[in-house]
């Protein structure tokens, strides 16, 4: 049987030399439960990057973000399912996030980022900064 393939994207929100890191919820998928990501989502049917980009933080952290241009893209097999994970480099609003999706979130540079426990995918990413 084929497995789901899903479009994400992500957003490297970045402030001066620091980038913004988020843990996920709780999970019953080990794979991904608690595990460190840069914030985003899926894409719908019928939207592009930029909009479900915007979206999804909106949803996610109550954030406006502003979209800027493309960093690169990473394909990724989970045990359920498949990913294309778009980053995007990005800067935040001017007010403050909130953790409405998440449990913890650190701005680290990069010489830190691997102090994290990162799902596979962002993983990945981090070798794009």
């Amino acid at each position: 049987m084929e497995k789901k393939h899903i479009n994400v994207v992500c957003a490297i929100v970045k402030d001066g030399d620091k980038f913004l890191c988020m843990q996920r919820l709780r999970s019953h998928k080990k794979y991904e439960s608690e595990l460190w990501e840069f914030p985003g989502g899926k894409v719908k049917e019928g939207e592009n990057d930029y909009e479900a980009l915007i979206r999804e933080i909106k949803e996610e952290m109550d954030w406006d973000i502003f979209v800027g241009k493309k960093l690169g893209a990473i394909d990724h097999e989970y045990p359920d399912y498949t990913i294309t994970l778009t980053a995007y480099l990005c800067r935040g609003g001017e007010t403050e996030y909130k953790l409405f999706s998440h449990l913890d979130a650190k701005w680290l540079t990069r010489d830190k980022l691997n102090t994290l426990r990162w799902t596979d995918a962002d993983r990945k990413l981090i070798d794009l900064l």
